[in-house]
C-alpha cells in the first residue's frame, strides 16, 4: 500500500471557540508531538482524513506535510463524537528517520486450523506484538497461519518469522493462537478409556 500522505497546516488559535470554527469550515484540529516531543498545533480537511486513514493501523507510518515541511508520522489516538462517529480530534506522533523505535503491531490471524474439523475452537489471546525496528523496517501487521494447529497444539510467539531487521520485545513464550476442546466436551477417546474401566469392574 502507498504511503497515505496528510496535508496539515499549524494552528495559531488553540482556544475552544477557534476549533468550533474550524469544525464549521470541515476542518479538524490536532495535535502532533514531534521527535523531541514538543506539542505542534495543527488543522487539516477533515474529510480528506476520514477518507485517508481507512485501514491504517497504529503502526502505519504516514507522511504529514505541515506548511511545506514533511514529517513522518503515526496516529496515536482519535476522538470521536460517541453518537454518530465523526472524528472531532487526532493526535499525531512523529519518528525520526535512523531511529529505532518501540511499537504495537497487530496480529492478523488467517486459516482454518485442522483442529476445528473434529470439534475443537480456535482461542486467540494476542491480538498485537511489541517490536523494536527503524521506521522504514516496521511492518503494519504480522500475518500468523493457523491452518496446521490440531486439537491441543498452540502457537506462541518464538514460532514467529519477522524480518531481519525487526526485533520481537514481546516474551517468546506467550501463546498467540491455540485450539482446543470446548471445556467439559470429552474426546471419543477420552470416553472409550472411561467405557472400558466400568466394564472392568
Amino acid at each position: 500500500m502507498d504511503q497515505v500522505v496528510i496535508a496539515a497546516r499549524k494552528r495559531a488559535e488553540t482556544g475552544k471557540a477557534a476549533v468550533g470554527r474550524l469544525r464549521k469550515e470541515g476542518r479538524l484540529p490536532g495535535v502532533m508531538y514531534d521527535s523531541k516531543g514538543q506539542a505542534v498545533s495543527v488543522d487539516l480537511n477533515a474529510l480528506e482524513f476520514a477518507n485517508g486513514i481507512k485501514g491504517i493501523t497504529e503502526s502505519t507510518l504516514l507522511k504529514m506535510d505541515i506548511d511545506g515541511s514533511s514529517h513522518e508520522v503515526f496516529v496515536k489516538d482519535t476522538q470521536r463524537n460517541i453518537l454518530n462517529g465523526q472524528i472531532l480530534h487526532v493526535d499525531f506522533y512523529e519518528v525520526e528517520r535512523g531511529k529505532v523505535l518501540h511499537a504495537r503491531v497487530p496480529l492478523h490471524v488467517s486459516g482454518s486450523p485442522v483442529g476445528l474439523r473434529v470439534g475443537g475452537i480456535l482461542e486467540v489471546p494476542m491480538h498485537e506484538l511489541e517490536v523494536a525496528c527503524f521506521p522504514k523496517d516496521l511492518p503494519e501487521k504480522v500475518e500468523v497461519d493457523v491452518s496446521a494447529l490440531d486439537v491441543n497444539q498452540s502457537m506462541h510467539v518464538r514460532d514467529l518469522k519477522l524480518a531481519a531487521g525487526v526485533k520481537i520485545l514481546t516474551s517468546e513464550d506467550q501463546v498467540i493462537a491455540l485450539v482446543k476442546f470446548q471445556k467439559g466436551e470429552e474426546t471419543e477417546e477420552s470416553v472409550e478409556v472411561e467405557e472400558e474401566k466400568v466394564s472392568e469392574e
